[in-house]
């Protein structure tokens, strides 16, 4: 938008107020819309005086309201109340577009929505401006459960009285709750188990609060792949969520068991073990949000415990018991068809809930009390080739530290999860790393059946003196995708470069099926 040169007839205007109905022309308030006249005077290069007709005026309030709407309030008008321009200053009005009733309509088979989940699920209440930005994150918090299907409609009021207020209709449907999820893969070890089994079940809305419960059991299957004799190994993950408005409160319980037969001299063999258990409780906030980006706070506690056994023996030198905080920001970006993902948290170990010294201590090169600075950032893009869609994909993310860390805090490279070509039974591992990966994916005439090809690279430092090296690149191909519940994960890779006497696999095949339902 711009100004007109000259107007016929026009008022030389000294002075511009932005000001909120109902307040007198005289008041020295300004509106808490203020900022949008401002960057409107700037964005129209308006110097006063200027002499005002009709047409400017009127372009003048468009570029206002348009930077009202661009934060979102978007029934927020601005308007010329009746005033003599001859005075030399021009008065626009805001109305307020405020938040009237909210109507629920319900389409679920058992009707289940409570006030419960009104409570969490709503970013706003009656009588609050109304801005998109609440209504997309109430949305958002409908529609974090796969069950649930919802949409938000911006209604006139039913209040005549209130010509400001805008009605809200909630269309909400939920189908089956429960979700049932099996899986199997190769990524266990030979010492603990190759072969890996899973049943994951997720209950959608289970205190009617927007709320969602998983859990997951996850076993070994010993195979002859594996090494002789007895292995095994288990997981199960317990984890539960829960909305209220822009915050979110996550509660995550971890347990993990080992056990693999160890030979020894005279054909004798001995059972090592481990066990260890996980706590974290962490609470998010949604600091920022518009059409293009949003960034979230977050913060929390955590709590890890392990213990190995020989024969059920414990091992006093091998026993852990950590506690702590971590805090985090992280930001999320569309770039057209594009999508930026940056992260960067901070853990810190403390003395909470009867943690205790790690035996490293001793000599320097471990503690319980561990300080680590971890970032991340992802970015995502679809394009074309031809008539065919493809996607490409880059992960970068790293560690710091500022305390020596035991091994169970080190940044580790090797497998599927970070350099893909390797076998994942050996690992670098140092305080210190970098991992990168990437992936470029041609989804098959666009039916969901993707080929892709990856490559990734990773570097560790501050390694201790008996490292055998610092960096790792690997390459794969593979195929995945999904139709009706299935989905799969198939890939073959290689090292592409690794340090003398790093052992691994010199082809590396891998998989991962599974259904939903």
């Amino acid at each position: 938008l711009s100004l007109p040169s000259e107007e016929s007839p026009c008022y030389p205007i000294r002075e511009i107020k932005l000001i909120d109905y109902p307040a007198d022309p005289d008041t020295t308030a300004l509106s808490r819309f203020h900022s949008a006249l401002y960057r409107a005077v700037k964005s129209l290069n308006l110097r006063l005086p200027h002499c005002f007709g009709a047409e400017g005026v009127g372009i003048l309030m468009k570029q206002v309201q348009n930077n009202i709407i661009e934060k979102g309030y978007v029934t927020t008008r601005v308007v010329a109340e009746g005033q003599n321009l001859q005075s030399g200053r021009l008065v626009l009005t805001v109305i307020e577009g405020r938040i009237g009733n909210t109507i629920i309509e319900d389409g679920s088979a058992i009707p289940r929505f409570t006030r419960l989940q009104a409570f969490t699920g709503l970013a706003f209440k009656k009588g609050d401006l109304l801005n998109i930005r609440d209504i997309e994150q109430s949305l958002e918090n409908f529609k974090r459960l796969p069950t649930v299907e919802a949409n938000i409609e911006i209604l006139p009021s039913e209040n005549t009285d209130n010509i400001a207020e805008s009605d809200i209709k909630i269309r909400y449907s939920q189908g089956f709750p429960f979700r049932l999820n099996l899986g199997l893969d190769d990524s266990g070890s030979r010492l603990t188990g190759k072969y890996q089994g899973s049943a994951a079940i997720s209950a959608d809305n289970l205190f009617l609060a927007n709320d969602l419960f998983y859990t997951s059991l996850t076993h070994s299957i010993k195979t002859g792949e594996d090494e002789k004799g007895h292995r095994a190994s288990k997981n199960l993950i317990l984890s539960y969520s829960i909305p209220f408005g822009y915050w979110t409160l996550s509660l995550t319980q971890t347990y993990n068991r080992y056990s693999q037969e160890v030979f020894g001299a005279f054909q004798r063999s001995y059972r090592y073990a481990g066990k260890s258990n996980g706590t974290k409780a962490a609470l998010s906030y949604l600091l920022y949000r518009d059409n293009q980006r949003k960034t979230t706070l977050s913060g929390g506690f955590w709590l890890r415990q392990s213990q190995n056994f020989i024969d059920g023996a414990g091992i006093d030198v091998q026993k852990r018991r950590m506690a702590g905080w971590e805090a985090g920001i992280a930001h999320k970006e569309y770039l057209g068809d594009g999508v930026l993902e940056i992260e960067g948290r901070f853990k810190q170990g403390t003395g909470a809930r009867g943690a205790i010294s790690a035996p490293e201590e001793l000599y320097g090169e471990g503690t319980s009390r561990p300080k680590i600075i971890s970032a991340s950032v992802s970015f995502t893009q679809p394009f074309m080739l031809g008539a065919q869609p493809w996607q490409w994909k880059t992960d970068w993310s790293a560690q710091w530290n500022k305390t020596p860390l035991i091994m169970q805090d080190r940044f580790s490279l090797g497998g599927r999860h970070t350099v893909r070509g390797f076998d994942g039974e050996l690992t670098l591992s140092g305080e210190r790393g970098w991992l990168w990966r990437n992936e470029a994916g041609w989804n098959i005439n666009g039916k969901g059946q993707m080929l892709y090809w990856a490559i990734d690279a990773g570097r560790v430092s501050s390694v201790n003196e008996n490292a055998i090296g610092r960096s790792l690149v690997g390459a794969a191909i593979g195929l995945k995708g999904g139709w009706k519940g299935f989905y799969y994960d198939i890939f073959v890779g290689q090292p592409i470069r690794k340090p003398t006497g790093f052992k691994t696999s010199h082809t590396t095949a891998g998989f991962q099926l599974g259904y939903s339902f």
